[in-house]
């Protein structure tokens, strides 16, 4: 999809080095990666041995990878960037950001996990022990015998993954790094819930159901279940016994400021999650006005509602436990949400023309995260494949309706669906694009376009004369401004884990075990939840300088915007720019 007049004056040589640069590392990161190999659908013909094999995790493996990241880095400073094709350059711009990224982390830094930002291995968030059960039901097909003896491999690679991520676990707490204790509790209970007796285990069931509606003939339950029971779960339990011989040094302090150069790791998540040099002050004080903006809007929509009485933040409290908006919590109340969901999906899906020049290939899924991970796991969307014929999928966490009532739901969804997650990833599948960008993820454009997404379904009308739907739509958004102020707050400021849950109650009123959670998930992940509401606000501050005096409509600058598919914050306001400079009306 090529941006609305942007010049494409290419130049061959330094364009077509800068393809075959970028052709190596995606094959490298293939080469690295058969679970990615899998995820892209791309397991298959030459690559069709990744499909029995999971990544490596192992330290050695870990700091190999480092080392790539370096010297692909080192590759992109030695190119001429001024001889590239304005197109080629932002592609440049996106991916020396990202390697130089890499690079100040893995210089200063010998702890956590593969990507900045990521400073435990195992905690409630991280760990292959709540990762690979769901790729191996969604991400592994199922269609032949050989992809049936696939999944048996990797189950077996699946105990030496667990093994992998214990040593350097145990690595890391040798270096002082041990996640605090609320999480380490949760972590343990997540671990615990999965080791069950393996006719009731999803690894063992995914395989033998999924075999059986392919009319795969083998005794396929009965060796999942011996992998399970004889190698699996005694790598789950010596995970656990290593938590577990950790959990007394466990404080209960939730920042990262306690680490080793914990505030040199927060400056550089914040870095990486924000794609900005934004201060934790900066980011402090805007989180303070922008929820004090949606905080006076919620109001005026309260009143229309006849609710006058308390604080914002408690008359939200209300909502949530006003029964007419709840679905009952039981497994028919909750496949009837799920349904009256995709009612919802299908009416956006009709408007999407109106606003958006290209449409996702790939269709949409809404599914419910499995209960034996949903104590630790949020709703979230995972992209289908590349050639579309994988859906994506909306996982929606349905442990309690209580904490997912009707009035806050349309605006979930359109973060996780559409115009959110799943339009802008399938576009950028879709789009033409080197396979290795089509790849690559940068949180504060993928977080903000979705959250971005929320405010133009209310631009476009569905919450027209629906106040308490509108109401759905502030409270997502004071939950990301809040965001800012608790995250800083925990990570720079020294907040302890109460002060924050108390903090994000009182601005977007959700109830203290909910914003327990949120903050809980803040402190094993400096600097994500930061990367929503500062690109959703970069956005809107291109989108009104693009349309200021007509120049561009929003149907062009939405064209514009997702044609680079994932950009650093400022790389993408240089791919605007060179669209407003050009000639072209």
């Amino acid at each position: 999809m090529a941006a609305t007049g942007m010049r494409l004056n290419a130049a061959p040589s330094a364009d077509g080095e800068l393809d075959h640069c970028f052709d190596t590392f995606f094959t490298r990161a293939l080469d690295d990666s058969p679970e990615l190999v899998s995820s892209l659908g791309l397991d298959t013909g030459g690559r069709a041995s990744a499909k029995s094999r999971l990544d490596d995790a192992s330290i050695g493996a870990w700091q190999a990878r480092r080392q790539t990241h370096a010297a692909q880095l080192a590759t992109l400073r030695a190119m001429n960037r001024s001889a590239l094709s304005p197109r080629a350059m932002i592609n440049f711009d996106a991916m020396l950001y990202d390697r130089d990224m890499r690079a100040r982390v893995a210089n200063r830094f010998e702890f956590g996990g593969d990507g900045p930002g990521q400073p435990y291995v195992l905690s409630q968030l991280d760990g292959a022990y709540g990762d690979i059960p769901g790729f191996l039901d969604t991400r592994h097909t199922i269609a032949t015998r050989e992809d049936c003896e696939a999944y048996l491999s990797r189950l077996s690679a699946f105990a030496v993954r667990l093994d992998q991520e214990t040593a350097r676990f145990r690595r890391d707490a040798g270096l002082g790094v041990v996640p605090p204790d609320f999480a380490m509790d949760a972590t343990i209970g997540q671990m615990k819930a999965l080791l069950v007796p393996a006719e009731q285990s999803d690894l063992v069931s995914s395989l033998a159901r999924r075999a059986a509606t392919k009319g795969i003939a083998g005794d396929w339950s009965g060796r999942a279940a011996k992998i399970y029971t004889g190698s699996i779960a005694p790598a789950l339990q010596r995970q656990i016994a290593a938590l577990e011989h950790e959990r007394p040094r466990a404080v209960h302090e939730a920042g990262v400021w306690r680490l080793p150069d914990g505030e040199a790791f927060y400056a550089a998540s914040l870095r990486a999650r924000t794609t900005t040099d934004l201060s934790p002050d900066e980011i402090h004080r805007m989180g303070l006005e922008v929820s004090r903006d949606l905080t006076a809007r919620a109001d005026v929509l309260f009143r229309a509602m006849g609710m006058t009485q308390g604080s914002v933040a408690q008359r939200y409290a209300a909502l949530y436990r006003d029964p007419q908006y709840l679905y009952p919590n039981t497994d028919a109340g909750k496949a009837k949400e799920i349904a009256d969901l995709n009612v919802l999906v299908q009416a956006m899906e009709q408007r999407l023309p109106e606003y958006f020049s290209v449409l996702p290939k790939a269709s949409l899924e809404i599914r419910r995260v499995p209960p034996a991970i949903e104590a630790g796991s949020g709703s979230h969307y995972t992209e289908g494949s590349l050639d579309g014929t994988r859906p994506g999928i909306f996982w929606l966490n349905l442990r309690d309706t209580g904490e997912a009532p009707r009035w806050t739901m349309p605006t979930t969804t359109f973060h996780e669906g559409v115009p959110g997650h799943h339009l802008q990833l399938s576009l950028q599948q879709q789009s033409n694009l080197p396979m290795l960008r089509k790849i690559t993820s940068f949180g504060a454009y993928v977080e903000g376009w979705a959250l971005y997404a929320e405010q133009l379904a209310q631009e476009m009308g569905f919450y027209a004369d629906n106040a308490v739907g509108e109401l759905g739509y502030i409270h997502d958004a004071l939950l990301r401004s809040g965001r800012l102020v608790v995250d800083t707050g925990l990570h720079a400021m020294r907040w302890t884990r109460e002060q924050a849950v108390a903090a994000l109650s009182e601005i977007d009123g959700d109830p203290v075990t909910l914003s327990g959670q949120e903050i809980e998930r803040y402190a094993c992940a400096p600097g994500q939840a930061c990367s929503y509401m500062i690109g959703k606000l970069t956005i809107l501050r291109l989108r009104a300088k693009a349309m200021a005096g007509n120049r561009r409509s929003i149907k062009a600058f939405h064209e514009v915007v997702l044609s680079g598919g994932a950009l650093p914050l400022a790389v993408l306001e240089g791919l605007v720019d060179k669209d407003l400079s050009s000639t072209r009306p």
